[in-house]
């Protein structure tokens, strides 16, 4: 046997298959001994009729006895003026119950034959004769008990009971759990989760308090960390400076020049730490409506005027509730990237549905395919040789997809079929 993959459908099918198994026998229980009753009924009935029946006509002259029989006419029998039709024997080993109900009716004060009618409609038919010598036939034709037209209706309707009891019952199970699996799903360290209602049965509110505890020591520690990472670069920049000042007063030289290249390293590298901390808050900054095309133009422009190869197309012609400043440093940051890798950049804007989507594109080598989620991690580069003059710090893509999120957005990157990389800011 196959099991069903999700879990509501195997709760499903154990409940249902459990409760129609207790109904099926209880209904088996009641029917055989509604069976058993009815039968007895019957052939008690059909015990007292025929004794009854027997007796009328024995005492009627023999000319009144026909315009009797229709009275006397029974749904499963009745009664004949002849020697009945020909037959067989009834074999006396298993005799039909209604057999022995009528010997038991009358078999002490008649001599009784039974005999088979076979045909279509198979039947039996006892033979006797009356105190005056007149032949009297007994035909019978059985029939199973019978079945009251509404019980198979009761029986559906009790079926469409035990499955919504059934339905009703796995979705309560089952919707706790789909709630929480759908939340841990969700559960994202850079945005704020959903905060589960810990409400319902006992075991449902445990699992939502400790869900949300979960989310608030996992947000407590990356704001540790961040607050860490903010202070520590932070105060590296007064060492930094000094160890700048001291290299300015030392003689020219190769020396020198290796050592101020160092800091200037180590100084960008901590300022791109600062930045990298305070993305990961950026509720400082309120949102507010930008007309998204003069941004972007006011964009291009600053990079046209510092002489880069900087070019924007399409238009959206819409208002953005957006946070200005977050969202330029982004662009910034993908722009710059494309600028470093293949010497310009396009940017493409346009109003897909609800979603406003921004394409920053270049004609680079691109990023391999398998490291395209990588390179949004922090400290993550591609480049082979960890040249930062070449690979950069490893921040600039973690800080814009970082902001973007932020900002209820989404980044992703992908390789243009014609080369290059294409990064796709999605803003609704």
């Amino acid at each position: 046997m196959k099991w069903p993959r999700t879990l509501a459908s195997r709760l499903a099918l154990i409940f249902f298959t459990g409760l129609v198994l207790a109904y099926g026998l209880s209904f088996g229980l009641q029917a055989y001994e509604r069976y058993i009753s009815s039968r007895s009924m019957m052939l008690s009935t059909l015990e007292q009729d025929v004794a009854t029946s027997v007796a009328i006509l024995d005492r009627l002259p023999a000319a009144e006895r026909a315009a009797w029989l229709p009275r006397l006419e029974r749904r499963t029998y009745r009664y004949r003026l002849d020697h009945g039709l020909a037959g067989e024997a009834m074999p006396s080993s298993d005799p039909p119950m209604a057999a022995d109900s009528i010997v038991k009716a009358i078999g002490a004060d008649y001599r009784l034959t039974f005999q088979e009618i076979p045909g279509p409609n198979a039947h039996f038919q006892a033979h006797l004769s009356l105190a005056d010598g007149a032949p009297l036939t007994i035909d019978v034709t059985p029939s199973p008990v019978p079945v009251a037209r509404w019980l198979p209706v009761v029986l559906l309707i009790q079926l469409a009971v035990l499955l919504l009891c059934t339905w009703l019952a796995v979705r309560l199970a089952i919707g706790p759990l789909t709630r929480l699996a759908r939340a841990v799903d969700n559960l994202d360290p850079d945005k704020p989760g959903v905060q589960l209602d810990e409400s319902g049965p006992r075991e449902v509110r445990y699992a939502a308090a400790a869900f949300n505890a979960l989310q608030a020591r996992i947000a407590a520690y990356l704001k540790e960390r961040m607050q860490l990472l903010a202070a520590i670069s932070h105060d590296l920049q007064t060492p930094i400076t000094r160890m700048k000042l001291r290299v300015e007063v030392m003689d020219d030289g190769v020396e020198k020049d290796k050592l101020w290249s160092d800091l200037g390293e180590m100084e960008h590298l901590v300022r791109e730490g600062v930045a990298y901390a305070r993305s990961m808050d950026t509720s400082t900054e309120a949102p507010c409506r930008v007309n998204l095309d003069a941004f972007l133009d006011s964009l291009v422009f600053d990079y046209q005027d510092s002489g880069a190869q900087v070019e924007r197309h399409g238009s959206s012609g819409s208002l953005l509730e957006t946070r200005p400043h977050a969202l330029r440093r982004v662009l910034v940051n993908l722009v710059d990237n494309a600028l470093k890798f293949a010497g310009a950049a396009e940017l493409e804007v346009s109003r897909e549905g609800g979603t406003t989507v921004i394409r920053v594109l270049d004609n680079g080598p691109g990023i391999p395919g398998d490291e395209l989620d990588e390179v949004l991690k922090p400290f993550y580069r591609v480049e082979g040789s960890r040249n930062r003059s070449t690979g950069g710090t490893g921040l600039g893509l973690a800080i814009a997809h970082q902001l973007i999120q932020a900002m209820g957005g989404r980044l992703t990157l992908s390789n243009r079929a014609s080369g290059g990389l294409c990064a796709q800011i999605e803003l609704k």
